[in-house]
C-alpha cells in the first residue's frame, strides 16, 4: 500500500482515491508545481490534504471562501488533524496566535485568503514559517484571461518567491488552455505542468428552451422533476419575487443573494441543505463551496456571461451520479441583451470619469482630500438622484476599484475596523464633541496596537458598553474618518465607498489597458462562446463543452437536447421509411398524393425518397411517380 493510501485510510478512511486524486498527490510529493483541472464535486480538496499530512511543514492554502474555509477547518480538526485559518473579523492577537502555533509546527494546513497577501507586514510574518506547500483554490481568477479575474490573486506570485522550494498545487474547475497557460505563467511554474480529469457528465443533460413566459416555465419544470433544485438569476429582487412566485404556487422557494444579509443567507442555505425546501432562488453569489449531492435540476432564467461560469453552476447538478438536468431559458430577445453587457459591463472611460466626479461630489469630497476616508454610499439613492443605471454605476466603481483609486463596502461577513491616523498627543490636543471625545477615550483604553494596524470590532457591542445607538456611533466614526482622525471599515452589510486616495481632477484618472481594453476584449469572447453554444445545432452540447476546456474526448453525451432530438428524428425517420414501403405495395404514387398521404414535411419526403432510391428498394416511374422496385 502507498503511503497517500495509507494517509486517505487514516485519516479520512476511505480505500481508495478518486480518478486522478493519486496522480496529483504523486507530483506534488516529488516537489513538482502542477495546475490540476477537475471538475465541480471532483475531490479537489484531498489532492492538497493528504500531501499535507505527508510532508513536513505546513500547507498554505489560499482560497477566496471565509465560508468554505471555516468549515474544512473544522472538519479536518474532527478528523484529528490539526488545521487553522486566518480571515476578516479577527483581531490581530488571534492572527498572531495562530500563525505562533503554525510557526511551533502545531499546525499542518492555513487557510488565508488572497486579499490577505496585499499586506507586506503579513507576508513577512508568513516567509518565517515552515512552508511544505501551496494549494491555489479557484486558480483561474490570477488569470487575466480567465471569466473571474481577480486582481488580489497576482499577489500569490510574491509568495512563490519566498518559498521557492515549495511546489504549487494550482486548482480549477474552469480553465481553457490559454487560461491554463496562464495560470501558470503568473504563479511562476519552474516547468509547464497540467493533469486534467474528464469534464464529461454522463449523468446530466443540457438542455437549451426557448420560452417567452420563464417564470411559468419554471415552475411547470419543477413541477415535474422531483428532489431538490437551484433556479439562477441575475438581479437580486428577482430572487425573492421569483422564490415568493413558487411557493404561492406549491413548490417551497427560498431566495438568497448578496444583499441580504449574512443570518438570512445561512438561514436560507441550511433549510434547502437540509431539504426543508425544495428550491433555492440564487444570483451567482450562491454555490461557492456547496456540495449537495441531490441537486436533480440547475435552472438558468437568465444567460450567465461565460461557458466558465454556467458550466461550474450547472456542475453543481447530479454529483450523485443519478439522472440530472441543467437547463437554461431563453427568450425572444435573450441573445441581443447577452451582446448589449459588453457596453454596460464597461461603460466608456468618458462615463466612468463622469459617475467617478457623480461619486466624489454625493459624499461632498472637494480635490485634493477624501485619502482612506470612508462614506455610506446607497446606490439605489445615488442612481435616482443622479439618474443613472444601475448596472452601468456598479461596473463603473469595480474598474475604479480594480484601478486602485476606491472600493465599495459590502460584505457582512467582515467585522469593522479600526485604526488611528494621528499620534496620540496630537489626539488628545484636538477638538471634539462630548460623543467623539467618549469613543476615542474607550478606543485608547480597550483597542491595543490601533495605532499600527486596524483592529476589528463589532460595532453593536460597542455601542451598547457606550449606550448609544448603534447609527449614532457609526455617524462618529464617519465625521472622525472625514477629518483623518482614523481609518474606518464598517462591517455590515452598509454599503459605503472608501477612497484609497484624494479626490484627483476626473482627467488625472488612468484606468489601465488591463483593467479595460484587454478585458473588455476577453469578456467579448465569452460572450461569444456563449451565444455559440446557445444557438449550437446538430452537435452534442457537453461535447461543444469539452472542446471548450480543451478536452480531447470525442464521443457525444446521447443526454443533451441536442442528443436526444437528433435520436427522435432518426427513429422518425425509419418509421417514415416503413410507411412509405407500405403503402407503396398497393401500387404506384404520385408524388404529391404520397406527400400529402404521408403527412410530412419537403425536406424529410426528399430525403425518404433519396434513401429509399439508393438502397434500391423503389423506383421511379416517369418522372412524377414512384413505385417499389
Amino acid at each position: 500500500m502507498s503511503k497517500a493510501l495509507e494517509t486517505l485510510k487514516e485519516y479520512w478512511g476511505y480505500n481508495a482515491f478518486r480518478p486522478m486524486q493519486l496522480e496529483i498527490i504523486e507530483q506534488v510529493i516529488s516537489g513538482n508545481d502542477l495546475l490540476a483541472m477537475l471538475p465541480t464535486g471532483g475531490g479537489k480538496s484531498l489532492t492538497f490534504q493528504v500531501p499535507a499530512m505527508m510532508l513536513n511543514g505546513v500547507c498554505l492554502v489560499i482560497t477566496p471562501l471565509i465560508a468554505l474555509m471555516k468549515d474544512q477547518v473544522q472538519n479536518l480538526n474532527k478528523l484529528g488533524i490539526s488545521a487553522d485559518a486566518i480571515y476578516s473579523g479577527m483581531d490581530n492577537g488571534q492572527i498572531m496566535s495562530v500563525l505562533n502555533k503554525v510557526a511551533a509546527g502545531k499546525s499542518k494546513l492555513l487557510y488565508i485568503s488572497p486579499e490577505r497577501l496585499s499586506s507586506e507586514r503579513f507576508q513577512t510574518y508568513l516567509s518565517l514559517l515552515p512552508v511544505s506547500m501551496i494549494a491555489v483554490d479557484e486558480a483561474h481568477c490570477i488569470s487575466q484571461w480567465g471569466y473571474d479575474f481577480r486582481p488580489s490573486y497576482l499577489q500569490i506570485a510574491q509568495i512563490k518567491e519566498r518559498f521557492p522550494n515549495a511546489p504549487i498545487l494550482a486548482l480549477t474547475a474552469t480553465a481553457t488552455p490559454q487560461v491554463a497557460v496562464d495560470i501558470q505563467d503568473r504563479l511562476g511554474f519552474h516547468d509547464y505542468n497540467v493533469l486534467m480529469g474528464s469534464f464529461r457528465r454522463e449523468n446530466l443533460s443540457y438542455v437549451v428552451r426557448k420560452v417567452e413566459d420563464k417564470n411559468g416555465e419554471v415552475l411547470r419544470v419543477l413541477q415535474r422533476v422531483p428532489g431538490c433544485s437551484i433556479v439562477y438569476v441575475r438581479r437580486r429582487a428577482t430572487t425573492v419575487e421569483l422564490a415568493e412566485y413558487l411557493s404561492k404556487k406549491g413548490i417551497p422557494a427560498l431566495p438568497y443573494n448578496a444583499g441580504m444579509s449574512m443570518e438570512q443567507r445561512s438561514a436560507n442555505q441550511n433549510r434547502w441543505m437540509n431539504d426543508e425546501v425544495k428550491v433555492i432562488v440564487a444570483t451567482n453569489a450562491f454555490g461557492m463551496g456547496i456540495d449537495k449531492p441531490n441537486v436533480r435540476m440547475v435552472i438558468h432564467q437568465d444567460i450567465p456571461d461565460s461557458l466558465e461560469a454556467y458550466f461550474q453552476e450547472a456542475g453543481r447538478a447530479g454529483r450523485d451520479g443519478l439522472r440530472s438536468y441543467a437547463l437554461l431559458l431563453i427568450g425572444e430577445a435573450s441573445l441581443k441583451n447577452l451582446k448589449g453587457r459588453v457596453s454596460k459591463q464597461y461603460p466608456s472611460k468618458e462615463k466612468i470619469l463622469e459617475i467617478y466626479d457623480m461619486i466624489c461630489d454625493s459624499c461632498g469630497l472637494a480635490e485634493g482630500y477624501g485619502a482612506d476616508c470612508i462614506y455610506p454610499f446607497d446606490i439605489e439613492r445615488f442612481c435616482t438622484i443622479f439618474k443613472q443605471n444601475h448596472e452601468t454605476v456598479l461596473s463603473s466603481i469595480t474598474l475604479l476599484q480594480n484601478a486602485g483609486y476606491l472600493a465599495l463596502s459590502d460584505n457582512a461577513r467582515n467585522s469593522s475596523r479600526v485604526e488611528f491616523l494621528v499620534r496620540v498627543q496630537e489626539l488628545r490636543n484636538g477638538d471634539y464633541t462630548k460623543e467623539e471625545s467618549i469613543v476615542i477615550e474607550h478606543i485608547l483604553r480597550n483597542f491595543q496596537g490601533v495605532f499600527s494596524h486596524f483592529v476589528y470590532f463589532d460595532e453593536q457591542e460597542l455601542a451598547d458598553e457606550l449606550s448609544m445607538d448603534r447609527e449614532t456611533l457609526y455617524q462618529i466614526f464617519l465625521g472622525l474618518s472625514r477629518v483623518g482622525v482614523l481609518s474606518y471599515i464598517p462591517g455590515d452589510n452598509r454599503h459605503a465607498i472608501r477612497f484609497n486616495e484624494p479626490r484627483l481632477p476626473a482627467s488625472y484618472i488612468n484606468i489601465p489597458r488591463t483593467i479595460y481594453e484587454d478585458r473588455i476584449k476577453v469578456f467579448k469572447e465569452h460572450i461569444d462562446a456563449m451565444c455559440n453554444y446557445i444557438t449550437l445545432k446538430g452537435s452534442c452540447r457537453q461535447q461543444f463543452l469539452m472542446d471548450y476546456f480543451g478536452s480531447k474526448e470525442q464521443c457525444e453525451c446521447g443526454v443533451c437536447d441536442i442528443c436526444i432530438n437528433r435520436k427522435k428524428s432518426l427513429l422518425g425517420f425509419e418509421e417514415l421509411k416503413k410507411d412509405t414501403l407500405r403503402l407503396l405495395k398497393n401500387g404506384a404514387y404520385e408524388l404529391h398524393d404520397l406527400q400529402s398521404t404521408l403527412d410530412c414535411d419537403s425536406e424529410t419526403f426528399i430525403k425518404v425518397l433519396r434513401t429509399l432510391l439508393d438502397e434500391k428498394s423503389i423506383t421511379y416511374v416517369g418522372h412524377t411517380a414512384v413505385k417499389l422496385a
